[in-house]
């Protein structure tokens, strides 16, 4: 467009399809942004399940989990989207297991639905988008290399890819959901929105 041909960091012009051909690999981004820093970590998965958003979610703590000591309670800010809902029986078993693993208390607080473009992490893709706007997303190191460039209040994201299988519409049984949901401490006022996940107290 306006007589100018993107070239790569060669000097050449990439070659691509005129349309999508049948996609060979699929990456799905998951952010997870720590509002009080501005630190942003992206995960980049095969599927957008409950399994994946609560793997990434590991995965960014024992990234920080050095600096942040100190941290007995996390505060998290969802989009109640279908994977990461608080009717969703999977997501909730996950984040369970996460509390008695990190030895956190946790608590989820989703926006309403139409509601995510408010959530602080929503503004980092477009920062995203910037990076890999024009270019042939057509392998890993790509993707990488364009995550990597951009900044998020001044500062480049860690970028990390979760692999492995995550197979969708994975559901918990209804007697073991019974002590799953006696795990969970839901507000009176906003049941599926906002809900409290302690630890479970270890031995001495």
């Amino acid at each position: 467009m306006g007589g100018k041909t993107r070239t790569d960091a060669e000097g050449e012009v990439p070659k691509g399809w005129d349309h999508d051909p049948p996609a060979k690999a699929k990456l799905v981004p998951f952010g997870i942004l720590t509002v009080a820093t501005g630190a942003l970590l992206l995960v980049f998965g095969t599927r957008d399940t409950s399994d994946a958003w609560v793997d990434a979610l590991r995965l960014w703590w024992l990234q920080v989990r050095g600096g942040l000591g100190h941290v007995k309670r996390l505060v998290i800010y969802l989009d109640n989207g279908p994977k990461n809902s608080g009717r969703r029986t999977q997501f909730l078993k996950r984040m369970v297991e996460f509390a008695d693993w990190s030895g956190l208390e946790i608590r989820l607080v989703s926006y309403p639905p139409n509601h995510s473009k408010y959530n602080p992490v929503e503004r980092c893709w477009s920062a995203l988008e910037k990076k890999w706007n024009g270019v042939l997303l057509n392998c890993w190191k790509v993707v990488l290399q364009c995550a990597l460039r951009m900044r998020w209040k001044g500062k480049h994201p860690i970028v990390k890819r979760l692999d492995g299988t995550y197979p969708d519409g994975v559901r918990v049984a209804a007697q073991e959901m019974k002590l799953i949901e006696a795990r969970l401490q839901r507000s009176a006022t906003l049941p599926k929105y906002d809900i409290t996940i302690k630890p479970k107290a270890t031995e001495p």
